[in-house]
Parts: C-alpha cells; structure tokens; sequence
C-alpha cells in the first residue's frame, strides 16, 4: 500500500493551486471529473482492517455515504467505529503494522490503489478529532498554515474569515486572530480545528467523537454547526452518544464486533431497528 505522489495542474475542487500541486493520482482524472451527481460521497466495499496484535477490527464492511448529509455511526466501545471512520482518509495507516484491504471509493477511486497519494486523499478527506487540537500558531496561523503548504494563492484574509464564518466563530475571534489558539476554550478550539479543515476545501469532514470532551452548551453549537455544514459538506461522524446521534444525523450506522449490523435513515434505525441487536443497544441492554 505504498502511495506515490504525482502531479498536475487539474483541479477539481476549484481550489487555487501552485503549479505541479498533486492530485489524486494521474489515471483517475477522467472519473474525477465525471463524477455523477447522483453518486455517493463515498462507497465502502469489503473494507477489513487489522491491527499488528492480529486484532480484526473491522470485518467485511460495505456501505455508501450520501453526498451533503450528516451519518452517524453508533455501537458499543471496541466495535471498530473508530478504526473504520479513520480508514476513510488512510489514518490507519500511521499505526504501525495495521493492514487494510477492501475498497474505498472516492469519486470513482479506491483511495488504497497503487498510486494514490494519502496526502492528498486527506486533503479531500478531512478529519476533526476526539479533543480540539488547535497547532501552537496563532488563530489566524491555524487556519492559513494547512491552505498555504497546499498551494493556496487567493485572499489569505478572506479565506480566514470565511472558514471560521462557516464554523460560527468569526464574530468571538475576529479581534484576536492573532493570539495564540490556546488562549481559546475548548469549545472554541473545537470549532476552530473544524475551520481549519475546511480552509483547504475538503469534499468529506469525519468526525470522531467530536464533542465528547466539551461541556453540554459547547456540544450545542457543534450540533447545531453540523445542520449548516452539511449543506456544502459531506459530514461522517462517530460518537457514542445515541441521542446525539439522533439529533444531528440523517442516517445512522451500527456496529458490532467490527461488522455492519444495520444501517438506515435514522429515525427508521431508532424507532423501527430490523435487527434484534440494534434494537437491544438502543434500549440499553448492552453497551
């Protein structure tokens, strides 16, 4: 699974790019831009992973994530949630020693095929995690450093403002850009990580428990956040909060022992589950 950067002046995110910015990879070009409207955002086929332990985290996973919607994904502590959500933008492979196989399509392309550069896959896929994580630069720096090391040439200050007006924080930093984000509170540092990633444009944002270590208003407005991100974005995101869950998504997923058990619009999954197990964990017998 070596991934080989190559290069053009294509551009199918409509970003400012500098000469010889890399893409994809240089045979996906044409599914690139003929991508469907009416394709998923992102299809999942016979994803397995394991770790270097021989764990098997996540066994034969299939399923399709639609554009412009929020998915959730739900199950007990161990179920692979987490190990799947990171697969989707090639995380797993910084672990030492995990394998992956299967398939993951973005736009027509299985991001684990020879030739696709992970730097890329992540620019397209972004990821917020578990705790904020702000860089120790400035507010400002947080936002400009990840679109400048990917070639952005455009208004540096629109660009900024922009982002952190998207994520519902321009108004309470507007004055401090160039402070250092760790003068923020958490649930402003959480934003901001959210800003940064979407300053490079991505199509897909996964989240991975992103509120769990903010207090209930802070998880608030990154609920009510998400209702307006997923009009421009893709949004995938795990957390072991059901009623979250409820609240933000529009499909939900569940998982056990690192397989699909259902997978629905997310009322029909919580009110009307076909799976005795689902059924079982809503309810709180297990979990």
């Amino acid at each position: 699974m070596t991934a080989n950067s190559t290069t053009t002046r294509e551009n199918p995110q409509g970003l400012d790019l500098a000469p010889e910015a890399p893409t994809l990879r240089t045979e996906s070009l044409d599914a690139v831009k003929n991508d469907a409207s009416d394709a998923p955002a992102l299809d999942v086929r016979g994803l397995d992973i394991r770790y270097a332990d021989g764990f098997h985290a996540v066994k034969g996973l299939a399923m399709s994530f639609p554009k412009r919607s929020v998915t959730a994904i739900i199950g007990p502590s161990g179920c692979g949630k987490s190990t799947a959500l990171r697969a989707f933008n090639r995380m797993n492979e910084l672990i030492p020693g995990t394998t992956t196989g299967g398939e993951v399509l973005f736009r027509g392309v299985n991001i684990y095929a020879p030739g696709v550069d992970p730097v890329q896959v992540r620019r397209w896929i972004g990821m917020v995690f578990q705790k904020p994580n702000p860089f120790p630069k400035t507010i400002y720096e947080n936002i400009a450093w990840g679109a400048r090391i990917n070639g952005f040439q455009g208004d540096m200050d629109e660009l900024v403002e922009s982002s952190l007006v998207q994520v519902a924080l321009w108004d309470e930093v507007k004055d401090k850009l160039k402070k250092s984000a760790y003068a923020l509170s958490g649930g402003q540092q959480q934003r901001l990580c959210i800003a940064r990633a979407i300053a490079v444009r991505p199509e897909i944002i996964l989240m991975d428990e992103p509120t769990s270590a903010l207090d209930p208003i802070s998880t608030s407005k990154i609920e009510d956040l998400l209702d307006e991100l997923k009009k421009r974005y893709t949004i995938i995101i795990v957390t072991h909060n059901m009623q979250q869950a409820g609240r933000v998504s529009d499909s939900t997923a569940f998982l056990l022992h690192g397989e699909l058990v259902e997978y629905a619009p997310t009322k029909d999954l919580f009110f009307n589950p076909r799976d005795e197990r689902t059924e079982s964990y809503i309810s709180g017998r297990f979990g």
